[in-house]
């Protein structure tokens, strides 16, 4: 079975002015491709290629480092694409992920600076997640590289991602620079709520 790179609802401009057209595709065509070619090429031939990409995940720690990195990049990837919104189309969050929010971080604005500051301060290159943990706890947390919180052994950061923003440089650099912060806060004009909730209810009932 081939991974195969997966096809966008919205169109690269779609994000502006928050995430530049040029960005969008350099990030999707250029480095998600990578990830999605590299993936397949290092599970050719092994008992992998039988695999769901989470269950590669779960064991990706204990396998080859392109194994490791390549699966991870696949998999991010693919959720951050399905988490985002075009600006004109996007909704707050719905009453029912609102009391999620207040019951696990007292309120959605505490939810938005903590994971705020958990993306912002992910040294280097990383990630930053929402998580289902023990059935339907939320947590935030971080990971390095294209880690990822399905993989085992991950320490704090284990569970079920349904929120995750990128913070290599590669998906803001042409726009922002060295300026993350700044796009940190435009992402939150781009999550598609209704997605995070979907999520969040397909990850407590496994």
């Amino acid at each position: 079975m081939l991974f195969k790179l997966p096809k966008l609802s919205y169109s690269y401009k779609d994000f502006e002015p928050y995430i530049d057209r040029k960005t969008m595709e350099i990030h999707y065509t250029k480095h998600h491709s990578a990830y999605t070619n590299n993936l397949n090429k290092a599970i050719e031939g092994t008992d992998m290629v039988n695999l769901s990409i989470e269950e590669i995940l779960r064991r990706a720690n204990i396998e080859t480092s392109i194994i490791r990195n390549n699966s991870g990049g696949f998999y991010n990837h693919n959720l951050f694409w399905k988490i985002l919104i075009p600006h004109s189309e996007s909704t707050l969050p719905s009453m029912d992920l609102n009391e999620i929010f207040k019951k696990n971080f007292k309120s959605f604005d505490s939810f938005k600076e903590k994971f705020s500051e958990i993306a912002a301060n992910r040294f280097g290159s990383g990630w930053a997640w929402l998580c289902v943990k023990n059935k339907n706890e939320l947590t935030i947390c971080s990971t390095g590289n294209q880690d990822n919180p399905l993989m085992l052994g991950i320490g704090c950061c284990e569970g079920t991602p349904i929120l995750g923003l990128d913070v290599w440089e590669h998906a803001y650099y042409l726009q922002y620079q060295n300026r993350r912060l700044d796009y940190i806060s435009s992402f939150w004009n781009i999550v598609n709520w209704k997605k995070v909730e979907e999520n969040y209810k397909i990850a407590i009932e496994k």
